[in-house]
C-alpha cells in the first residue's frame, strides 16, 4: 500500500468517527426568545440568565422579545428553528400547558419542546387597593356572595397564571365576580389603583410597594419576603398555582448539545446577580432544576392545568 493510500485510508477513518469533525457546541452565537414585554420579569430573568450563560459557554448569548397571540408568536418560532442550540427560548410553563389548548392555531404542542432547565418560580399574589375595606380572601369571598356580580377584577390576559388562578378561586368558592381583561400587570395595577375595579390577582414580584395590600397568596406556604401574608389555602380556599419556567430548546437538539446547555444553565442560575434579582423579586424558594426534573413538572402541569381549562369558562 503507497503513502497516498495509507493516507486516504486514515483521513477516511476519521471521516466517520461520530463527533471526529463536530467543534465543540457552541461555535457561534445564541439566540433566546422571550415571548414578554422589555422589562418585565421574565424579560428581566432572562437577561440576567443570559448574561451568566455567555460567560459559561464563551460566546454571545442574544436575548429578543418576540411578542404576539399571548405568546404563540415567540413560541412557534422556536418551535420550528433548527434543534441545534442556537435558537432557545426562555418561557413560564404555560408556553406549553396552556397556549396549545386555547390556541391550537398556534402550531405547535408541549411535545415540540425540550425542556433544557427550569430557572424561576413565581407566585401570585390576590391584592387590593391599600384603603380597600378587604382585609383578607375571605371577607372579599363573604361579600362576593351575598352579592354576586358586584366586584370586579382584573388580570395580566386570558390564559395567564393569574387569570388562572382567580377563575379556580371563584369555582371553590362558589363566587361569582366580573372579570376586566388587561394586556399584562403593567396595566391591570393602574386599573386598581384608579378605581376601575376592586380586586386582582398579579405576580407577587410586580407588587406596587405601598399602595395596595396583598390579602392572600396563591402558594403552598408563605414567602419568606413577606411573612406575614397568609396563603389562600390558609383562608380556606384550597387554590395554590405558581407560575414556573425556564429554558425550552427545539425538539431534537443533539443530546450533547441539551447537556451542555443544561451545565451552563444551571452555572448561571448560581451565580449572584441572578440569586440576588430572584430575592428582590421575591420569586418562589426553587429556582433551578434539571431538564429531568423540569420535564416533569411540566407533565404535571399540563394535566393540571387540562382539568381546569376543561371545567372552567376560559373564553
Amino acid at each position: 500500500m503507497g503513502s497516498r493510500q495509507a493516507v486516504a485510508m486514515l483521513l477516511a477513518v476519521f471521516l466517520l468517527t461520530p463527533g471526529a469533525v463536530r467543534a465543540e457546541f457552541p461555535e457561534r452565537g445564541i439566540e433566546v426568545i422571550v415571548t414578554f414585554a422589555p422589562g418585565g420579569t421574565p424579560d428581566v430573568l432572562a437577561r440576567t440568565l443570559a448574561e451568566g450563560l455567555q460567560d459559561n459557554l464563551k460566546q454571545s448569548v442574544i436575548v429578543v422579545n418576540r411578542l404576539g397571540a399571548g405568546g404563540a408568536v415567540g413560541g412557534g418560532s422556536v418551535a420550528r428553528a433548527q434543534p441545534d442550540g442556537y435558537t432557545l427560548l426562555f418561557s413560564p410553563a404555560l408556553i406549553a400547558s396552556v397556549v396549545p389548548v386555547l390556541q391550537p392555531q398556534a402550531g405547535f404542542t408541549a411535545a415540540s419542546f425540550e425542556p433544557v432547565c427550569q430557572t424561576f418560580e413565581s407566585q401570585m399574589a390576590l391584592i387590593v387597593p391599600a384603603e380597600s375595606p378587604y382585609k383578607s380572601v375571605r371577607d372579599l369571598v363573604e361579600i362576593a356572595r351575598k352579592e354576586p356580580g358586584k366586584l370586579t377584577w382584573g388580570h395580566a390576559g386570558r390564559g395567564s397564571i393569574p387569570h388562572l388562578a382567580m377563575l379556580e378561586l371563584s369555582q371553590v368558592a362558589g363566587i361569582k365576580v366580573v372579570e376586566v381583561p388587561y394586556k399584562g400587570d403593567a396595566e391591570t395595577i393602574p386599573a386598581l389603583l384608579g378605581g376601575q375595579i376592586d380586586f386582582a390577582p398579579i405576580t407577587l414580584s410586580s407588587v406596587p410597594e405601598g399602595r395596595v395590600r396583598i390579602i392572600g397568596l396563591f402558594a403552598n406556604a408563605r414567602n419568606p419576603a413577606i411573612p406575614d401574608v397568609p396563603t389562600v389555602k390558609e383562608q380556606g380556599f384550597d387554590v395554590a398555582p405558581t407560575s414556573f419556567g425556564g429554558l425550552f430548546a427545539p425538539k431534537g437538539v443533539p443530546a450533547p448539545v441539551k447537556a451542555r446547555l443544561e451545565t451552563a444553565c444551571k452555572a448561571a442560575v448560581e451565580t449572584p446577580r441572578y440569586t440576588d434579582l430572584a430575592r428582590k423579586l421575591r420569586l418562589g424558594p426553587n429556582l433551578y432544576y434539571s431538564g429531568a426534573e423540569f420535564a416533569a413538572h411540566l407533565a404535571t402541569d399540563i394535566a393540571d392545568k387540562a382539568r381546569l381549562l376543561a371545567t372552567l369558562d376560559t373564553k
